[in-house]
């Protein structure tokens, strides 16, 4: 009688993951996190984000922040874009989003948001809106560095995308009454 060999397994690679002590994945954005202007009346930090599992060969991270429920015809609203997170970051801390760059980690920067500036720009969605959808995006990078130079944030979202080994997602809602 012959028995088969056990198949082998491999060993389970980390996940990436992208969390946040602030809000719960799909959960409320809270009024901390919330845009200060547009008739909206937050504090606009941004929030505390943590990660884990990046892939090997990661040399640098990008975070991206978008609103594809944004009424712009198509285009959503970019709220956050930050470059050249050292690969040895393991998350953002809360207002780390400073249009100064201050709170920011190493030579990271950020690129202008559809605000008109850069730093956090926290949700506002127009009042009776559904809750809006906010995803914050962290992409693992094979480059140590990017550089927009003053281009736009489609232009950042390109280049990331092109040298992207992974990503992770959170996602945070935010509604107005009317």
């Amino acid at each position: 009688m012959s028995r088969k060999k056990p198949a082998r397994r491999r060993p389970a690679r980390p996940t990436f993951r992208l969390s946040s002590p602030d809000f719960r994945a799909g959960g409320t954005l809270s009024m901390e996190q919330v845009f200060n202007s547009f008739g909206c009346t937050g504090q606009n930090i941004s929030p505390a984000l943590t990660w884990s599992g990046a892939p090997e060969g990661t040399k640098s991270f990008a975070l991206l922040c978008h609103d594809p429920d944004a009424p712009t015809g198509g285009a959503g609203w970019w709220h956050w874009l930050v470059l050249n997170i050292p690969a040895s970051a393991k998350g953002l801390a809360k207002d780390a989003g400073k249009a100064d760059g201050s709170n920011l980690p190493g030579e990271a920067i950020q690129v202008n948001t559809d605000f008109g500036g850069p730093g956090w720009g926290g949700p506002c969605p127009p009042p009776g809106d559904k809750p809006h959808r906010y995803v914050f995006t962290l992409y693992a990078l094979k480059v140590d560095r990017l550089d927009p130079s003053g281009g736009t944030a489609s232009l950042a979202g390109y280049m990331v995308n092109g040298n992207a080994i992974a990503k992770a997602a959170l996602i945070g809602k935010y509604g107005r009454k009317k």
